[in-house]
């Protein structure tokens, strides 16, 4: 089959490979579409960190310099069964799914295991009880971009956010984008998403956001008081005594990069909730005693489980997420390169499908 191989010298190649042997339990499928992932762009641009940062969590990385097929935001019609399947879904259906892969080979993330071959490439191999059929009339492209919004809700529910709390969203790349369109889809306000970018904040504005700024402009953290989130330690004390029911705050860190942590430390109120939904590869420098006083919580959140993708997939189905509206872009495998560069100008592109 063809695909997009990347190399020694961190490119990418678009060269022949064996097609991928579905073993027990695992289907066949030809790749109709496939999101180009931040996480793929860092991957290709410093394996050393990605493969650290992946050991470090309890991963086994496979070097990317190694020859990988990425991609893992797909939508693939079934092609064939392989050994021990049940065949609940025929041969020509069209699905997608979480990219957790299991089987005798191993286990691994979809276009990250050297056995479990990516969306960058005409054929993959999934796990029969992992691929979901597409609903009827969604199109593949918007399917595959199912995953970054099932992020979104894996933050959202692990993030603890009640109805009436403030959400403030930092960085608006499409899983920031995922976040602040489960949040509507859920019912919460007000969300304010925060960005460089005009036309990254637009877009939040198209998923629902009740308000963008622009950090260059203003601080989203100037308004917690307005909003009625108790500021200081006291101010939720004296909330506490006198019975005052007060909105809580939940920050979605969504940027990861160095110095971002601690920004939000000092700007979130006390008592808050910081969700780390941007994966940030670099050492960073946070002061304890700052969180500790102010009794932040800090929580990681990391993929979806597949319950998680099943609900997202049906709000995009039934339009209560409007997916396609980050789509900036398609290109088949020859133009996989140009598009991994221009992916690092936000008022150019959001998501990039692949048509290999």
């Amino acid at each position: 089959m063809r695909a997009a191989l990347t190399t020694k010298d961190n490119t990418l190649t678009v060269t022949d490979v064996p097609d991928p042997v579905p073993l027990d339990g695992q289907l066949l499928v030809r790749t109709l579409a496939c999101g180009i992932c931040g996480s793929d762009l860092h991957a290709l641009a410093d394996p050393e960190g990605f493969m650290e940062t992946t050991r470090r969590s309890g991963g086994t990385p496979h070097d990317p310099r190694e020859g990988l097929v990425f991609g893992h935001e797909f939508a693939a019609e079934i092609v064939a069964h392989g050994p021990g399947t049940e065949g609940t879904l025929p041969v020509g259906t069209v699905v997608c799914g979480p990219p957790i892969a299991l089987g005798p080979q191993g286990a691994g993330i979809v276009g990250y295991a050297p056995m479990f071959p990516g969306g960058y490439g005409e054929y993959m191999i999934l796990n029969e009880g992992l691929a979901m059929p597409v609903p009827d009339g969604l199109d593949p492209r918007v399917a595959a971009i199912t995953e970054p919004f099932s992020v979104g809700a894996r933050a959202v529910r692990r993030s603890g956010i009640e109805q009436g709390d403030v959400a403030v969203v930092l960085g608006l790349g499409p899983i920031g984008l995922g976040v602040v369109a489960q949040l509507k889809a859920r019912g919460h306000g007000p969300v304010i998403a925060v960005d460089f970018s005009p036309r990254r904040r637009a877009l939040a504005e198209t998923l629902g956001a009740d308000e963008v700024v622009d950090p260059a402009v203003a601080s989203p953290h100037t308004r917690w008081a307005e909003l009625g989130v108790p500021v200081t330690t006291v101010d939720r004390i004296a909330a506490e005594i006198f019975g005052t029911t007060a909105p809580g705050a939940v920050v979605f860190e969504c940027v990861g990069v160095p110095g971002v942590l601690q920004q939000v430390i000092d700007g979130a109120p006390a008592g808050a909730t910081v969700m780390l939904v941007g994966v940030c590869m670099q050492p960073d420098t946070v002061e304890p005693g700052v969180a500790a006083s102010k009794e932040i919580t800090v929580r990681g959140t990391f993929g979806a489980m597949p319950d998680e993708y099943r609900a997202t997939l049906h709000d995009i189905a039934a339009g209560r997420i409007d997916a396609a509206s980050i789509i900036t872009g398609e290109v088949g495998l020859s133009g996989l390169s140009q598009a991994f560069q221009d992916l690092a100008n936000p008022e150019r592109h959001a998501k990039i499908i692949v048509r290999p």
